[in-house]
């Protein structure tokens, strides 16, 4: 079983790698603790909305394409495609594809 704390954690530290930014310099403009963050990286604490938010935001990303992309992680994990617009996703839909 995939757990939403793993998928997002995966995420945020992805996010992070990808700027060459260290867990010390995104905690700090986060506000909030190394080993915190540490351990929502690694799927091991549930990031609270207002948590999220900030390391988001230290990281100059939206909330909503990291949130976009964990779900797409998800249903990755349960064998689904995800269409890269809603449009696209309605279109299916009514066509009967899945």
């Amino acid at each position: 079983m995939v757990l939403l704390r793993s998928e997002l954690g995966s995420v945020l530290r992805s996010n992070r790698l990808r700027q060459h930014r260290t867990l010390r310099d995104v905690s700090a403009a986060a506000k909030v603790s190394l080993g915190y963050l540490s351990e929502v990286e690694r799927g091991q604490k549930e990031a609270s909305s207002e948590l999220l938010a900030s390391i988001c935001a230290a990281l100059g990303t939206p909330l909503w394409t990291t949130l976009r992309e964990v779900s797409d992680r998800l249903a990755s994990h349960d064998g689904h495609w995800v269409p890269d617009t809603p449009d696209a996703l309605f279109q299916d839909e009514l066509a009967g594809v899945r």
